[in-house]
């Protein structure tokens, strides 16, 4: 089964619903598929070779043309580490109870959102002081995560915990290691498991977070209701100086467009990181003034 229109269809003046309908899905689909790429960091090659499809067939996809098979589809639904039915139709509600609170929160502007969901994050999960006990820094290489928060763990006395690292001890494997077998989708649930057995074992910590775990709803939740969560940002050419600075070149190997790929990622991430419960921008800024303001934000 395919997604096409038909040229030899009935005339534009007398289409019937479900081909209006379906000139409006290609384009649609391709923007929903373009929008959960970025969101996860995946470059195109990746998610092409995840999902056993050409990149050009990909990238016609994106672009809103050609025909894509249900079976191809949902290999990159599968690639993506997202369900078919999340691609086809991600706004389905189907009960009155949610059509009622999604009616309520459409009227919400979104400093009122964000409001929200912190008082149902705060009502529901733990309590306050036990969420702050745990200090989570998240945001993408580069901002200074490791640097502060190895600083503020020292001199407030608690453990201080890099998830990537923690990720490798729980496989035994080198991180590149684990995407290289398990893909990026198999990365993401080791992730959770192993971001689960920190919460459970560190009722007091610093913890440092990768960029990427805004991109899975659940891990992302599972921070936010234990953690005191604060994005670490900076502008994106700071970001690449400092990774670079540090010896890392993976930024720019094979990639001539490293810059908009790492611009356009934080735009697609930033409302997600935006959930954070503050931010601490390091832009411009010395350690020490970074970490005078990192201080502030904990004790505040």
């Amino acid at each position: 089964m395919s997604f096409k229109t038909d040229p030899d269809a009935n005339p534009v003046d007398h289409r019937d619903d479900s081909v209006a309908g379906t000139s409006t899905l290609l384009p649609t689909l391709g923007r929903r598929v373009r929008e959960i790429r970025d969101r996860r960091g995946m470059t195109r090659k990746l998610v092409a070779r995840e999902a056993g499809v050409s990149e050009r067939h990909l990238a016609h996809l994106e672009g809103g043309e050609g025909n894509v098979s249900i079976v191809l589809l949902d290999n990159i639904a599968r690639a993506l580490d997202v369900s078919l039915t999340d691609l086809l139709a991600p706004e389905t509600e189907d009960t009155v109870e949610r059509r009622l609170i999604r009616r309520f929160l459409e009227r919400l502007p979104q400093h009122r959102l964000e409001e929200v969901v912190f008082r149902l994050m705060r009502d529901f999960g733990h309590e306050e002081a036990v969420r702050r006990k745990r200090i989570a820094l998240i945001g993408l290489r580069g901002a200074g995560k490791s640097t502060l928060g190895g600083r503020l763990a020292r001199e407030e006395g608690m453990p201080f915990v890099e998830l990537d690292r923690e990720i490798e001890k729980e496989t035994g494997i080198p991180g590149r290691e684990i995407f290289a077998l398990y893909g990026q989708s198999g990365y993401r649930r080791i992730e959770k498991r192993t971001l689960e057995r920190v919460i459970r074992e560190h009722p007091r910590a610093v913890i440092s977070i990768g960029g990427g775990v805004v991109s899975q709803p659940e891990t992302f939740e599972l921070l936010l209701s234990n953690c005191l969560t604060i994005w670490v940002k900076a502008q994106p050419e700071e970001h690449m100086a400092r990774v670079m600075a540090q010896g890392d070149l993976r930024p720019m190997a094979g990639n001539d467009e490293a810059m908009d790929d790492l611009k356009r990622i934080l735009d697609a991430r930033e409302p997600l990181y935006a959930k954070a419960d503050t931010v601490l921008d390091t832009t411009g800024e010395t350690v020490d003034q970074s970490f005078m303001k990192l201080r502030q934000l904990v004790l505040s």
